[in-house]
């Protein structure tokens, strides 16, 4: 009976735990570059029941016992995010379509091959600098500082091919344009403004770390410079969350289900606990 009371509680620390992953992607449905983020369940191992007794049926197996399900871990989906045009020359999304030699990757963005390896597709992020710490981000709302430099929304310096801040000098952000290779000019003048954005390809985008604001770390700064020509920015867009509202409203309803059954089954362990201490022990 307790087995079965743990078991209960360990499905209810489970699905809240799904719950509020999908509410937090509800919740960041409208911010730029924000991805979705899925939480995998796993079952304990399972027990095998067998007879216990000094009779012939004893050591007779009585099948197999589930002791639970826990939340294993939460990985983030990088599938590209819709282009939402906001007609702002501050804005910037990335559109990428990276292919690996040999790999057939699924809308989830994952290939597993014959043996059973998992490769995941590589990623192009903006990169940007917060203090000392090198960050990637897809949320490509930028701004000019009173420093003139291109700065992020939350004020982490937007870095260029030099892997320095990106400045620009007497161009305000309305006369700024990039084109598709991430190059800089003065729409005004034409002029060269001789300033390109850092565009990071990371080649499994499960190794980045939350950071906050729309940015991610990476452990070692194990990114490289992405080919241009594998990569395409727009200006005037920003790329949308790709958070799917109309399943997360599903799945959080599934979740919200899953934890009043588990709850249901601790009220009536507790019942019968209770009966068994007040009642049956009396007798």
């Amino acid at each position: 009976m307790i087995r079965g009371l743990y078991t209960a509680a360990s499905g209810m620390i489970t699905q809240q735990r799904r719950h509020d992953t999908i509410t937090n992607n509800i919740a960041n449905a409208q911010t730029p570059g924000f991805k979705a983020v899925h939480t995998s369940m796993r079952s304990f191992p399972e027990m095998m029941i067998r007879l216990m007794g000094s009779d012939k049926a004893a050591g007779a197996q009585l099948g197999q016992l589930g002791t639970g399900v826990f939340g294993e871990e939460s990985q983030m989906l990088f599938v590209q995010g819709d282009l939402m045009q906001t007609k702002q020359m501050g804005d910037f999304a990335l559109v990428s379509d990276i292919e690996v030699p040999g790999m057939n990757f699924d809308a989830s963005g994952k290939s597993i091959d014959e043996q059973g390896n998992v490769t995941y597709k590589p990623e192009v992020f903006f990169t940007v600098q917060q203090g000392e710490e090198v960050l990637y981000t897809r949320d490509g709302h930028f701004t000019i500082n009173e420093d003139q430099e291109l700065v992020t929304a939350d004020g982490a310096l937007v870095l260029g091919a030099n892997n320095a801040p990106i400045i620009l000098v007497d161009t305000p952000i309305q006369d700024l344009r990039v084109d598709p290779q991430g190059r800089m000019f003065n729409a005004r003048t034409g002029a060269d403004l001789g300033q390109r954005l850092l565009l990071s390809r990371v080649e499994n985008p499960n190794d980045l770390i939350r950071a906050g604001h729309g940015n991610f770390r990476l452990e070692n700064n194990q990114a490289a410079v992405v080919d241009p020509t594998l990569v395409r920015v727009e200006q005037g867009y920003l790329e949308r969350s790709n958070v799917d509202t109309s399943q997360s409203m599903v799945d959080m309803m599934s979740a919200f289900r899953a934890y009043e059954a588990n709850h249901k089954m601790i009220q009536f362990y507790d019942k019968t606990l209770e009966k068994t201490v007040n009642e049956i022990g009396r007798v």
